[in-house]
């Protein structure tokens, strides 16, 4: 097995690329018009409602700084929404390497650009295993598959990409922006990721923490199993 290893790196990264898919979508009207203020030609890539909630907050704006990730990738959302960002472009974006030629080539190739943050938080799983009616079934969709990867790719390229989960974090993102003209430094990106594996480790333990607990005689009746 070959690694990729990296010796050089950026201490600050300006944020002119952003990935956008919140369940929880408190705080994007400070985030939002933040991240335009400190690079009026910043790019927000989107998706649904998420898209629609980014679309309201910037109003005119919206036709330069948001962009639909379908738009972006070419790819139209599975029906349902359950595919929207399992793409080859969004994870080259999230996983290419500044100082890397090849990775360069590659992004060139397909016309992709490097993101430079991420802003994602999961599908409310725990609040719906804690209400006393559910179902497998209203577990089982609120099972986030998109949502994880993004995390998991930006915070492991935390070298370059800034990976933000929790938006408790919006008003210290802005604030270091602000401080230190519109990057963010290694510190914080990897405060960062620290904070994004605890919050997938933490989803994924309820998952099995709730499947783990069922048996067949649970999940038969729910469905016509042909």
């Amino acid at each position: 097995m070959s690694l990729n290893l990296v010796e050089k790196i950026d201490g600050g990264v300006k944020v002119n690329h952003v990935l956008a898919s919140v369940s929880d979508k408190s705080g994007l009207e400070e985030l939002i018009p933040g991240l335009v203020d400190a690079n009026p030609d910043v790019k927000i890539y989107s998706t649904g409602g998420t898209y629609k909630a980014i679309g309201d907050i910037l109003g005119n704006a919206a036709e330069k700084n948001l962009v639909s990730v379908s738009a972006y990738t070419g790819q139209p959302e599975m029906q349902g929404g359950l595919v929207k960002t399992l793409d080859f472009k969004i994870y080259l974006g999230l996983l290419s390497e500044t100082y890397n030629e090849s990775h360069k080539e590659d992004l060139g190739r397909v016309d992709a650009v490097a993101l430079d943050m991420v802003v994602v938080n999961l599908y409310p799983f725990k609040q719906t295993v804690a209400q006393a009616d559910v179902t497998p079934e209203m577990a089982r969709t609120n099972i986030d598959i998109g949502g994880p990867c993004m995390i998991r790719a930006s915070a492991k390229n935390y070298l370059r990409v800034s990976s933000v989960t929790d938006p408790a974090d919006y008003g210290m993102i802005l604030s270091e922006l602000k401080e230190n003209d519109g990057v963010v430094s290694l510190d914080a990106r990897l405060k960062l990721m620290k904070k994004a594996f605890a919050h997938t480790a933490e989803y994924d333990t309820a998952i099995s923490g709730f499947f783990g607990g069922l048996e067949i005689s649970d999940v038969e009746g729910l469905y016509d199993v042909q």
